[in-house]
């Protein structure tokens, strides 16, 4: 949510008028219920379909948990747009289709924080390739439509997945077959803005960015010491790609995901690939708490 609001400031200085937008599904040590929110989980969000409905400042989860994007919704005083990723790439395609009718938004720019989208799916260190998989599909299905469409990678490695070598490896890649369409790196202002928002949206990954806008550099681990980010200048950086080009070119994780109707076919086409996903870890966390004693 917030590399997205990173982003979008950067369209702002182009001179664009943006919608936020997000998932519908929050980490764990936050909703620990596994899995995105589906339209009869949620409370106080309006629905544009069945997988894209508008977040205000008031919309959580069944069980009372704020989403980030409700959160952001208060910072900036406008409502954002939330997909439900239940519905598989099919399911992704559609509430995105409905949601740039109902802005009657003519570019769609989907942001991906740490870099995972990039990976190919044999990387040592991908924990969550389902989320990153079905959205980057649907953005290939929606390019290759004829909608306007760019793909975004902002803080590389910040999520600890994928190392700084892989993802640069993938950026020359996706260059090679002319898909990187440019880069743009974190203003003064845009940092100092993105300091006050972390501030009430809990975030580890978007946060490395800006510490690094501020001189952070070495090594710092996040999501319980259970990852190691490297700190580097570069992160500060958002590339801008086409995603058919980063869908045909890299992931094959994607391609695994397309025809996907549902959130479980996905995570099954991963499982085919040898892949674990991190629905599969929220799954065995939730079951750890749930056990008597």
């Amino acid at each position: 949510m917030v590399g997205a609001l990173a982003a979008a400031r950067f369209l702002e200085f182009c001179g664009l008028e943006f919608w936020l937008g997000g998932l519908s599904w929050e980490r764990s040590v936050f909703d620990p219920v596994p899995g995105p929110r589906s339209l009869n989980q949620v409370e106080e969000v309006r629905p544009l379909h069945p997988y894209a409905w508008l977040a205000n400042p008031n919309s959580r989860t069944f069980t009372g948990v704020p989403f980030a994007e409700s959160k952001m919704a208060g910072i900036i005083g406008r409502d954002i747009l939330l997909i439900d990723i239940n519905g598989g790439v099919q399911g992704a395609v559609e509430g995105l289709e409905a949601a740039l009718k109902e802005f009657q938004t003519d570019l769609l720019v989907g942001v991906d924080v740490g870099g995972d989208s990039l990976a190919q799916g044999d990387e040592p260190g991908l924990r969550s390739p389902l989320a990153d998989s079905v959205m980057l599909a649907a953005y290939a299905e929606l390019e290759e439509r004829g909608q306007r469409v760019l793909w975004a990678v902002f803080g590389y490695g910040s999520d600890g997945e994928l190392t700084t070598e892989e993802i640069e490896a993938a950026l020359q890649k996706v260059a090679k077959a002319r898909g990187l369409l440019g880069a743009w790196g974190l203003t003064n202002k845009v940092v100092s803005e993105l300091e006050q928002v972390v501030q009430k949206v809990p975030t580890e990954a978007s946060a490395i960015p800006v510490e690094c806008a501020r001189g952070a550099w070495g090594e710092k681990r996040i999501r319980q010491d259970k990852r190691r980010v490297e700190l580097t200048p570069l992160t500060t950086l958002t590339f801008f790609m086409s995603p058919t080009v980063v869908f045909h070119t890299l992931s094959r994780p994607a391609q695994a995901v397309r025809s996907s109707a549902s959130l479980e076919e996905a995570n099954q086409a991963l499982h085919a690939m040898g892949l674990k996903t991190e629905l599969d870890l929220e799954r065995e966390r939730y079951k750890e708490k749930e056990k008597p004693g």
